[in-house]
Order: structure tokens, then sequence, then C-alpha cells
């Protein structure tokens, strides 16, 4: 598989995202290329799932090149991603000596990342960071953009702040040690990028020998979704960085995705199935207002379910839906704001929409 590289263009905090497989084998050649040198103490975040898998080839790697390199392991899941692990990371960093001019690497999902890039902004107010994502989910969406952030006990991702890595690194090989829902759930996110911005991804999911290529993880199908996920992405991030504007539409599907995630509890719903879930209700907001048609929000369900995702609504109290809607980062002004679809490859912002318009979907 040829190296595939993709440019954020954010002037001074620019940087590529690598896509190669087996990448991970040769970690130290692609830190001496970006200037990392061996004088840089480098803290390697991961869990114990990821370590087991790829740590102590990762750790060696980094040693035989002469790096002075330690691992660290924080608990998985989205239950840890709090305050609490986040003062663990900093207590291994204070115990490991890191300063200014010292690297810490993202070994892992979603959680690994946002968690560890926080810490990374942090850290003496902020140390290089580099992610490099081993789930379907974090490779197309959390590893690139800069979002940062642990959980509150009120709602997800309420603590964080913007940060872009130095660099982000993408080993399709790790998908083939991925737990089958895992992939299922990443797909979320890249059937996200279909509705808000690429038709061509879009109906290339459709197609049941494309489906059928990915879920047997044939390498060439998944670089071309990873690809094509990643440049919509960059494209969006390029254009607002802080998400001032345009950059809202990656939050398709995640208002009320992130509220089912909260009231039912994290880890009955994986990310990506909450945002599946989120993705039905915007779609049907968009039928009630007259944006889509049925024939397209089906289109979205059917691509949705053809991929193992739920779009079944959980019951869930009103109140306590508006509660966590209202304390959601997306507000502005007092007023909610949703991301709509308004026809397959293109949605809109709105801060119009009536509650009744989506609390009837629960109870």
């Amino acid at each position: 598989m040829k190296k595939s590289k993709i440019l954020v263009p954010l002037g001074k905090k620019s940087y590529e995202v690598t896509l190669e497989a087996g990448i991970l084998n040769n970690i130290s050649e692609e830190l001496f290329k970006i200037g990392i040198n061996k004088k840089r103490k480098i803290l390697v975040i991961s869990n114990a799932e990821i370590s087991n898998l790829y740590g102590k080839n990762f750790l060696t790697n980094l040693k035989d090149n002469n790096f002075n390199a330690q691992i660290f392991l924080i608990k998985a899941g989205e239950t840890y991603k709090n305050l609490q692990t986040l003062s663990e990371i900093y207590d291994a960093a204070f115990e490991f000596g890191l300063d200014r001019n010292s690297l810490i690497i993202a070994l892992g999902g979603g959680i690994v990342g946002d968690i560890t890039g926080l810490a990374a902004a942090t850290w003496l107010r902020g140390v290089d960071y580099i992610q490099i994502p081993t789930t379907l989910l974090s490779m197309v969406d959390s590893s690139v953009g800069g979002k940062t952030a642990v959980n509150h006990p009120k709602g997800k991702n309420l603590i964080g702040t913007f940060n872009q890595p130095k660099a982000v690194y993408i080993d399709p090989e790790t998908l083939k040690t991925l737990p089958p829902r895992e992939f299922n759930a990443g797909m979320a996110e890249v059937i996200k990028y279909g509705v808000i911005k690429d038709r061509g991804l879009f109906e290339f999911l459709e197609d049941e020998k494309n489906k059928v290529d990915l879920i047997n993880l044939e390498n060439q199908s998944l670089i071309k979704i990873i690809n094509s996920s990643i440049k919509t992405k960059s494209q969006i991030v390029s254009q607002d960085e802080q998400e001032h504007g345009v950059r809202a539409i990656l939050n398709y599907g995640h208002s009320f995705g992130h509220v089912i995630e909260n009231l039912c509890g994290y880890g009955k719903y994986l990310h990506g199935e909450a945002i599946s879930i989120g993705m039905r209700i915007a779609g049907e907001i968009a039928i009630e207002k007259g944006l889509w048609s049925k024939e397209q929000s089906s289109r979205q369900n059917n691509l949705i379910k053809k991929y193992g995702l739920p779009t079944q609504i959980p019951k869930i109290k009103k109140k306590e839906v508006l509660n966590i809607l209202m304390g959601d980062k997306k507000v502005r002004d007092g007023k909610m704001r949703f991301v709509l679809p308004k026809q397959i490859g293109e949605v809109d912002i709105y801060d119009d929409i009536e509650d009744s318009l989506f609390l009837k979907y629960f109870y």
C-alpha cells in the first residue's frame, strides 16, 4: 500500500495526516522526519487493551532508536474520560520529568486521543503531541481537528480546548484487531461525512460490494473511506478551526447522540451508535421542516442499518433531554443549534427548531 498524506492547512499550526499500513512498526523514522530528536522525552498514553496489542513493539522501536520513552496506561472506557484520569496523566508526566521540549503520543482510540490532547495542552502550558488512532472512529474523526476534552457529570466533552497535534499517523492494520461492534461504530462517522458534504462517499457506502469489502477490512476500500473522511474534515477545519461557524456541521447527529450517551449511561451505547440514532432524529426533524424528503431520510436510515448500527430511539424523559441539550456547548445565546440535512451531501445549521419537533420522540 502506498503512503498517503493529507495536509490540515492551519497556517503555523498546519500538520500532515499520514496513512500507511505498517507505519506503527517504523514510528521512529517518522518522528525524525518531523524534527523530533533523541534528546526529547516521549510519554506514550494508551490503555491496557491497545498496549497489549501494540505497546511493546511500539516502545521497543522508540528505544532501539535511542528515544527516552515510557508508556502510561489509563483505564479504558468513556466512564474514565474525566478529570481524575487527566490528573493521573499529570502525575505520570511529573514522575517522568516531562519538560516543555518533551512529546506526548496518544496511542489508542478517541478517548485516549481526546484526553491526551488536553493533557498536552495544559501540562506546563503546552507541549507537543501526536495522534496515533487505532480505531476507525478515531481515524476518521477525533484524531484530526484538534478538539480535546474530558467529560463532566453534566455532559460530554464540557471541559476541553482546541489543541492541534504535531502530526497524525494512521495504520489501517490496527483495524484487523478491532471488534466488529467498534468498527461499525466508526462507520457512523463515515456515514456522517457522506450526509453532510460528500454524496459520492454516501453512494460508495450504499454499494453492496463496497460494503462487503469494508466489513472484510479490504485495504483499498478502507483507505478510500478514511481518506475521503479526513479530506472533508480537513477542509472544514481549515475554514473554521474553533467552531465559530461552518465547523459545527461536523456535529451532525451529535446533539442527540450526546444526550443518549449521557442519559443512558456511558457504555450502554458506543459513541457511533448514539450518533446513528442522533442522525435518525435529525433526519426526522428535517422532514417535518420540509428540508429534505422521506425518501432521502430512508436512504440515510437504511445505510445506518446496513452497517449494523441502531436507529431505535431509547426511552428517555423529555425534561431530562431538554436539560442536557440546554447545557450543551453548541447552545448560543440561549438558543439550541441543530445541524439538519437538506439533501444527501448538504446540511445547514438552524437555531429556530421548536422543542415540540424533537421532544415528541421522547416521553
